[in-house]
């Protein structure tokens, strides 16, 4: 399982239809491979029966998109018939982490994993943009040359998967604290002890995330540190001192200080020059917007209300909203730009409903752990995920990070650990204390 989630990001982020196939085929012999298991030893832990709600909610998103394509209500069976081995392969994934990953050192493990994995994608990505080599693992970029990328195509893509490693990084290093009192000492050791890998990491894949230029993905990013930080610090009354100046050192050292030598002037010019309308004078355009993704939620309405219930067919948004836009569209478009909308266009509100309530359950349950004081352990770990989840949350609301297999996995997997170290097991997370 480890090595899936290693491998999903490498091949322009699973968003082939040889590498998505791939993923679909490993996850079911995985997830075959431990119900065989458990038919011989069979094991339920609270994090299991926690989750129990949540799988139903997968599996009837699912269960509707069979409905789409048996029935013929999609505009394109093909594309909906990928996505739901896709979305069965998500609903195998959550309940095999759910499974695999409820002691506190396998979470840990996961977590380390995840935090590797986003550092060399950050690596690897800001070298090739540093050096000028700019290529890819399967060749020389074609798009987005002179930004970060990692292995994916889009750079909003690398910034949605650094989104959620990031989270679990701040999550692993705030879930490995020592309870002991603050003193100015402590925080100095804290900068000299072992974490400093952590703390490493965290640098690495916050310069590749500035260096992705991505408007919306440091802008969630940053939005989610905050909101979630904020809840964290006044959470934790016994140790607000301490984890105040942790939280400050992150975006104080890694946002505003190592951030500023690595594109992060670059970075502010082209927030400040996001133009969303077309500039007219006397009836005439004399600069055109530079985004044309509010352009297209205006046309995604009508489709809206065409199909409210049933939608146009899960991945079938290329084919049906091709006769919907008009002249001031300028570009194809292959998705929305927003993943809210996408679904509802797709899935209809039969099966976007039970997504949306699958993902305030376990933003729910991050936030839970996160304010709960009998474990240093449950509110760190609860803090990355709660962070994770916001953070990518925010960011689809312009872009479409869940259509792309390695994320939407990847977010699946962060929502897996908001339910695992909030309810806990009896093998290890469920009895950590604050000591």
């Amino acid at each position: 399982m480890l090595c899936l989630l290693c491998w999903l990001p490498l091949p322009l982020g699973s968003n082939r239809e040889w590498s998505s196939s791939l993923f679909v085929v490993i996850t079911a012999l995985l997830a075959a491979t431990l119900a065989i298991s458990r038919l011989k030893t069979p094991h339920h832990s609270t994090a299991t029966r926690a989750a129990l709600p949540l799988l139903i909610l997968l599996a009837a998103t699912q269960l509707w998109v069979a409905v789409q394509w048996a029935a013929g209500l999609s505009a394109d069976g093909g594309a909906t018939f990928r996505y739901l081995l896709l979305g069965t392969a998500y609903t195998l994934l959550f309940w095999l982490v759910i499974n695999l990953f409820a002691s506190r050192r396998r979470l840990i493990l996961l977590l380390a994993v995840l935090t590797v994995s986003g550092t060399l994608q950050a690596f690897y990505g800001t070298f090739m943009t540093l050096s000028g080599t700019e290529w890819l693992l399967s060749g020389p970029k074609e798009h987005y040359r002179g930004v970060v990328t990692g292995t994916f195509v889009n750079r909003n893509h690398l910034a949605g998967y650094l989104e959620l490693t990031i989270s679990c990084a701040i999550g692993l290093m705030l879930a490995l604290r020592d309870g002991k009192p603050f003193t100015w000492r402590s925080l100095v050791e804290l900068l000299l002890s072992a974490k400093l890998r952590l703390r490493l990491a965290l640098v690495i894949m916050v310069i590749a995330l500035v260096m992705s230029q991505s408007r919306m993905g440091n802008t969630a990013f940053v939005a989610a540190l905050l909101i979630i930080g904020a809840l964290f610090v006044l959470a934790n009354k016994a140790h607000r001192l301490r984890n105040g100046l942790i939280l400050a050192s992150l975006i104080a050292i890694d946002v505003l200080i190592i951030s500023q030598y690595f594109g992060l002037e670059n970075l502010k010019n082209r927030l400040v020059e996001t133009q969303l309308e077309d500039v007219v004078v006397n009836g005439e355009v004399i600069r055109r917007g530079n985004v044309d993704r509010d352009d297209i939620a205006r046309y995604l309405l009508p489709m809206i209300a065409e199909r409210p219930l049933t939608g146009f067919g899960a991945g079938s948004f290329a084919t049906s909203f091709a006769s919907y836009p008009g002249q001031d569209i300028r570009l194809d478009f292959d998705h929305a730009h927003n993943d809210f909308l996408q679904f509802i266009v797709e899935f209809g509100l039969i099966g976007t409903l039970p997504l949306a309530l699958f993902v305030l359950i376990c933003l729910y349950h991050g936030l839970r752990a996160l304010w709960r004081g009998d474990s240093l352990f449950r509110s760190g770990v609860g803090f990355g995920a709660a962070m994770g989840i916001l953070a990518l949350m925010i960011h689809s609301a312009t872009d479409f990070n869940l259509q792309i297999p390695a994320n939407a996995a990847t977010y699946i997997v962060v929502c897996a650990i908001a339910v695992i170290v909030n309810r806990g097991t009896g093998d290890g997370v469920g009895r950590i204390s604050a000591a």
